[in-house]
């Protein structure tokens, strides 16, 4: 059996998370005080006693997501897991794929992600940006909902989750209006998300750049896992590519679609989701519902995973 191991993003955060590994892996705790103290603050505290609002903001919600990530991959390794085949993660969870690879040292991506998400929320003034997930709905009839309401600004097609889910993202009155158009092209729901953020579009063209002399100067190595980059849906190389693609990923598309299937036909036989809640196992159902799925959210979680 082929695993492989992906490992989701913003949006998977709940207040609460991972109690119950920590309870049982004490390095869980440990894995949050040290990007705790490269923040600034007490991460687990915040991300076990909330406020949940705050936990939501971009800047916090990153790099909690990396540790919450990692933590998750050190469990399942602690408790015997297998090695995966290849490994990938979803926008932000492509940097916690990176460390579980060993491209990149859980303390240098603390720094790049911090950097990230300070970078991200600063690129638009809030509350003029926006996401929505179009449900039900093909790619193409998305787009061209996108197409339309782009005289009012920016709205673009940024995650492509599934067959039928797709995220958009951009200005926010534009989002609404392609949200609208889509409802009216015949999709099942358009739900307008609680970030203000718009992760992915053109807008973040900025961002990237400027996130670009970050990574720079991070340290990056040859994986010693197949890494899937999620925009292209094929497998980092050196050092200069893996910085150059990150720079780039925070203002491309996520095409998850693909990158779930470019594992699959490289082998994968099984996918398990490395972190807390269950969106990339959910999607998974939808891309190949015939390959198994696991994951690592809890202990009962665990268990399941090492028995599959």
């Amino acid at each position: 059996m082929s695993i492989a191991m992906v490992f989701p993003g913003q949006g998977s955060q709940s207040q609460g998370m991972q109690a119950d590994l920590a309870a049982e892996y004490p390095f869980v705790q440990e894995i949050y005080a040290e990007a705790g103290d490269i923040l600034g603050y007490d991460l687990w505290e915040l991300v076990q006693n909330g406020p949940e609002e705050r936990l939501s903001e971009t800047v916090v919600t990153q790099p909690a997501m990396l540790a919450a990530g990692y933590a998750a991959w050190r469990v399942w390794l602690d408790a015997g897991g297998a090695q995966p085949s290849h490994v990938a993660g979803h926008s932000l969870g492509e940097y916690t794929a990176l460390v579980c690879a060993g491209a990149l040292d859980f303390a240098e991506a603390v720094r790049v992600v911090k950097k990230r998400s300070e970078l991200m929320q600063a690129a638009v003034p809030a509350g003029t940006g926006a996401m929505a997930a179009i449900i039900g709905l093909d790619d193409d009839a998305v787009l061209a909902a996108c197409a339309e309401a782009s005289g009012i600004g920016v709205v673009e097609a940024v995650n492509f989750n599934s067959p039928g889910q797709v995220v958009i993202a951009g200005h926010k009155q534009a989002v609404d209006d392609a949200a609208k158009r889509a409802e009216e092209a015949g999709a099942r729901m358009a739900v307008i998300l609680p970030v203000s953020v718009p992760s992915h579009s053109s807008l973040m063209t900025g961002a990237g750049e400027e996130l670009a002399g970050t990574l720079a100067g991070a340290n990056f190595r040859t994986p010693a896992i197949t890494v899937i980059n999620a925009t292209d849906a094929t497998p980092y190389t050196d050092a200069d590519d893996m910085r150059q693609r990150l720079a780039t990923q925070v203002h491309r598309p996520v095409n998850w679609t693909s990158t779930i299937n470019a594992m699959l036909e490289a082998g994968a036989t099984s996918v398990v989701e490395c972190g807390p809640g269950k969106v990339l196992a959910g999607l998974m159902r939808r891309i190949n519902r015939s390959t198994p799925v696991a994951r690592i959210d809890s202990i009962a979680g665990l268990q399941k995973a090492l028995q599959d």
